[in-house]
């Protein structure tokens, strides 16, 4: 299987900047194989994409990110990054990890971790 931990949450005002990570292990053949992902859910709201990254290096975000936040990967430690400047309110959420794994398209979520933004 593959297994996604996620790191970098926290809380922080309006304005500010957090570092998410995610980091891959198990059967993989290294992220560069996968499309991966970084997803949200706030309380009440469906879970919406945020960022991916596919296998070959291309990215796609979500209208209300672009251009605050980068999705980014290093594939020695595979790892994906999610940066998040600019932070608003609204962007108040558990973040998910998520990959796809292509050879056999199975699908894994990591656990989460939670964002707050202050006003």
């Amino acid at each position: 299987q593959v297994q996604l931990v996620e790191s970098g949450g926290g809380l922080v005002q309006a304005g500010g900047s957090l570092r998410l990570s995610c980091a891959a292990s198990g059967r993989i053949f290294g992220i560069n194989t996968m499309t991966m992902g970084w997803y949200r859910q706030a309380p009440g709201k469906q879970r919406e994409l945020v960022a991916r990254i596919r296998d070959s290096g291309s990215t796609n975000y979500a209208d209300s990110v672009k251009g605050r936040f980068t999705i980014s990967r290093d594939n020695a430690k595979s790892t994906v990054y999610l940066q998040m400047n600019s932070l608003k309110p609204e962007d108040t959420a558990v973040y998910y990890c998520n990959a796809n794994r292509l050879w056999d398209a199975n699908v894994f979520w990591g656990q989460g971790t939670q964002v707050t933004v202050s006003s």
